[in-house]
Order: C-alpha cells, then structure tokens, then sequence
C-alpha cells in the first residue's frame, strides 16, 4: 500500500469522510421507530464487509488480522460501541446540528483523559482550548436543561454528551494502540467487535424494520463503512494536523440535511457553542501540529550530530 504525502487528497479523504458519516447519522435519525442498539447493529454488521473488501482489495488483510494485543482490541471495542449507541440514541431526541454540534467536543475531553491516563503535558494552550470548549458546551446544552432534567431534550443533550466523553476514551485506547498495532487492525477488530457486542441490546424493544427503514438501516452501515475507509486513508496519504481541521465540514452538513430533510433550524445558542468548540478543537490540532513540526526538527538536528 502506497504511504506517499499528499496533503491535497487527505483533505479531500476527510471532507468526503465527514460528509458521509453526516449522512449516516441523517440514515439512522430517519429511522426513528428503530431503537438505537438495532441501528448500531446495522451500522456495524454491515460496514463489516466494506472494511474486508477495503483490507483485501489493498493488501492489508493479513495485518488487519494480526494482533499482539486482542485485550486492547476488546477495550476499544467496548468504549467505542458505546460511544455509538449513546450517539445514536442522543439522534433521537435533538435536531442533527446539535448532536453534531456536541460531538464536536470529543477532542477536548481527549485532551483531558490523555493527560490523566498517557500522562501528557497540559500546557497553557490545549487548557485554554479546554475551557473554550467546555464553555461552548455549556452554551448549547443549558437550554436543552431549563425544563429540568426529566426532559427529551434534556435526556438527548446527556446522552450525545457521554457518547462525545466515551469517544475520546475510545480514541485515547486507539492512540495508546497505534504504536503496537496496525491502523488496519484496529479498523477490523472494531468493526466485528461493534457488530458482536450490538447483539446485546436485542432482547431490548428491537423491532422489524419496515418499507424505507431498510434502506435507512443498511444505508448507514455501507456508508459508515466508506466514512471508516475514507478516514483511515485521509491520515494515511497527509498529516493528521493538515486534514484535521476538515472534520468541522459535517457541522455544515448536519445544518443543510437537518434543516431540508428534518425541518431543523439551528438556533443562537447552538450556532454560538458549536463556534466556541470548533475554535477549541481547531487550537488543540495547531498547537498539536506545532509540537510536531518542532519534535521533527529536534530530531533532524539531533540525527546531524548538531547536538
């Protein structure tokens, strides 16, 4: 598999990546009758076969296969999954900017639990983008809470929330995995494992889908597994601070399918809070970017025998 840099096609991976994960999201909102741990299902056991033929059609079967560490695998697949459900049950009850809105927020709790669990500096920067981040949650979610907790809206706002904090659980494990094991690996052991655990919630008010529900359904995990592929290729072919920033381009994307297929239109505080958690994620990946530029001259000067 080819591993040559280029910058323009990571981009383009990326916003293509974002924007089908958009539409996803969108399948499994349309479907509303079906319960999230049935959508998860669909969603994983389906982006099954994409990621196999992706694996097979490049080579990466083998790798994909190999593993040094299945606990690791089993760990990830567990937090991610979660992450999934609760994203998907959050669809249910706000309009699809918000969940997106709120989901923006994952970046900075990672920030947050590196520190805590791989022992990464918090430097003045990634703190401030912390509160940034935090603040602009605060802004979208008090609404949602004035009618008390007890609420639909309330209840969404939660539970996008937590599957925002166990998503940047999931991508710690995976960022703690990376120099172990291989992007492929990591890609297929989470796609069966999804699919596996998702079995679970079946004695919880699965029902059988109807007419367009099907194609809601299977819809979302062909295209989930694309947006996986189109993910990985992005951080392949370009650096991670170069495509990063593109992820934003499903915030524009949930407000266009959300306000002409949904009816949804974003309110202030929405649009506000998301502003104030995109600016957040965006200094986290510059700053993150900048760390990385000045690691690999440290050791471009350390390689010469300069120091």
């Amino acid at each position: 598999m080819s591993t040559e840099q280029s910058p323009l096609k990571g981009i383009l991976f990326m916003s293509s990546a974002v924007t089908v994960f958009t539409v996803m999201s969108a399948f499994i909102k349309a479907a509303e009758r079906v319960p999230a741990g049935e959508a998860m299902f669909f969603r994983s056991a389906f982006a099954v076969p994409i990621v196999f033929a992706w694996l097979w059609s490049t080579g990466s079967l083998k790798g994909g296969v190999r593993t040094n560490n299945i606990r690791a695998h089993a760990l990830r697949g567990i937090v991610g999954t979660m992450a999934m459900g609760l994203g998907f049950a959050g669809l249910k009850y706000l309009p699809l900017p918000e969940v997106t809105a709120i989901r923006f927020v994952t970046p900075v709790v990672m920030v947050i639990l590196a520190a805590l669990m791989l022992g990464e500096r918090l430097r003045l920067v990634r703190i401030s983008a912390v509160f940034v981040g935090l603040v602009g949650v605060v802004i979208i979610t008090v609404p949602r809470f004035s009618g008390g907790f007890g609420t639909t809206e309330a209840l969404g706002a939660a539970l996008t929330l937590a599957s925002a904090c166990m998503a940047a659980l999931a991508q710690v494990f995976v960022k703690s995995m990376s120099g172990r094991e291989s992007t492929a690996a990591i890609v297929f052991y989470f796609s069966c494992t999804s699919a596996v655990l998702s079995l679970f919630t079946l004695p919880f008010g699965w029902v059988w889908p109807q007419g367009l529900e099907w194609v809601w359904m299977i819809g979302a995990g062909l295209v989930g597994g694309c947006g996986q592929i189109l993910l990985t290729s992005s951080y392949r072919v370009a650096d991670a601070g170069v495509v990063a920033p593109f992820t934003y381009v499903s915030m524009l994307w949930s407000v266009v399918i959300g306000f002409f297929w949904f009816g949804e239109v974003p309110t202030w505080p929405m649009l506000g809070g998301a502003a104030l958690i995109i600016a957040a994620g965006i200094a986290i990946v510059l700053r993150e970017r900048q760390l990385g530029l000045q690691t690999t001259a440290q050791r471009q000067v350390v390689g010469k025998g300069i120091r």
